[in-house]
Order: C-alpha cells, then structure tokens, then sequence
C-alpha cells in the first residue's frame, strides 16, 4: 500500500478531535460527520433530479450495475 500525506482538512480535524478519547465523542462525531454527508448527498440528487440528469430510468440502470468492479 502507497504512503500518502494527510491533507490539510485531515490534518485538521486530527488536531481538533486530539483533546477528547472518549467512544461517546467518537459516535458523536461519526453522526455529525455522516448527517453532514447524507444532507449533501441529498442535495446534489435532488439538483440532478431537478436538471435532469438522474430521473427513474437512470436509477433502475444504476440498480442494476455492479458497483464493486474494480
């Protein structure tokens, strides 16, 4: 496996989250960060669904996909 730096925002949220080991701020942060996720994701389906781009026929063809081709 490649060695690779640490971007800017990794490095940060290492420095921001050093001060607390807890499993309770872990989970807390999980759900922070994939509410955060989820609400983009969302965002952006609804702008591709509103320009177009994604409608019924689209997501049946991406059902069918295999997605885990490498």
């Amino acid at each position: 496996m490649e060695a690779r730096a640490l971007t800017p925002v990794q490095q940060d949220l290492l420095r921001m989250f050093a001060f607390d080991h807890s499993d309770s701020f872990a989970i807390e942060i999980k759900k922070v960060l994939k509410d955060y996720l989820l609400k983009k994701i969302d965002e952006e389906t609804e702008r591709l669904w509103d320009e177009g781009i994604l409608d019924q026929k689209r997501l049946d063809e991406i059902r069918r996909e295999d997605l885990h081709q490498n």
